[in-house]
């Protein structure tokens, strides 16, 4: 575990992110971990992209690149505004709010523009000490679901249909959620290309969660470069497609 605090990274030539899958729940903590550890051993994905990617104010940057992404409005630490004040400057009607650092649908809700009393006490105690993002809800997450393209090396390997239970909108399985064969067209493996290209730099393996918002496009919903599951056992060789990218990447001045 990264938190372990036997373990010698410095008798560690490379650590692969898989299973960070509470780093959210003690990010300082991870923080200082990241910090520490990057300085002894080297980090796949490499500490850069990490970092960039923890906080989902990289969706503004992949934004500003031409990608698709839902409609937000983020709200930085220690705004002093009511919840119901933030939500009027956005002017949507039906939203998601959810932190900037989180994963695993911590502290995700959607509600109506006009019932903010029930979460204004949540709210307030989140924005104390976190940023967050209102996203305007898109509706069609309840019917055509998520897709997961997994890319190996900036290649498309697999994908998977993620689906909300009955009367949920999220789709991790923590919820309900379930997962399904899926084989996407070429304009969304085009599409989820597009996203890896416009990263500061090219992701060793990444998952993209696509969806369809409310203007029917593909729109990235998360980018997952830390400790996505990839659903290796769906298509085993892509596990040694990301071995051979990090062969490419590490090792072949020694080939």
């Amino acid at each position: 575990a990264w938190d372990d605090p036997h373990v010698n990274w410095q008798d560690t030539r490379f650590a692969l992110f898989r299973t960070t899958w509470d780093y959210f729940d003690k990010f300082p903590a991870f923080q200082q971990w990241l910090a520490t550890t990057a300085a002894k051993t080297t980090l796949i994905n490499p500490i850069a992209l990490i970092q960039w990617n923890m906080d989902k104010h990289y969706l503004r940057d992949l934004a500003a690149k031409g990608i698709t992404v839902p409609e937000t409005y983020y709200i930085e630490t220690g705004d002093t505004r009511t919840l119901e004040a933030a939500v009027a400057s956005t002017g949507w009607q039906k939203l998601v709010l959810k932190p900037a650092v989180s994963g695993a649908g911590r502290h995700t809700y959607l509600f109506d523009a006009g019932q903010t009393a029930p979460l204004e006490s949540t709210y307030r105690s989140l924005i104390a000490q976190e940023s967050m993002l209102l996203q305007l809800y898109q509706e069609q997450i309840t019917t055509k679901g998520e897709v997961a393209l997994m890319m190996m090396g900036g290649e498309y390997t697999h994908a998977v249909l993620k689906k909300a239970k009955a009367g949920d909108f999220r789709v991790q399985d923590d919820f309900g959620g379930t997962v399904h064969e899926y084989t996407p067209d070429a304009s969304l493996i085009a599409f989820g290309k597009k996203v890896l290209a416009a990263c500061p730099q090219l992701p060793l393996y990444a998952r993209v969660d696509i969806i369809w918002n409310n203007h029917d496009q593909p729109t990235l919903s998360e980018l997952e470069l830390i400790e996505p599951e990839l659903w290796l056992r769906n298509n085993p060789s892509a596990a040694d497609l990301l071995a051979d990218a990090i062969t490419d990447c590490y090792f072949n001045e020694y080939m």
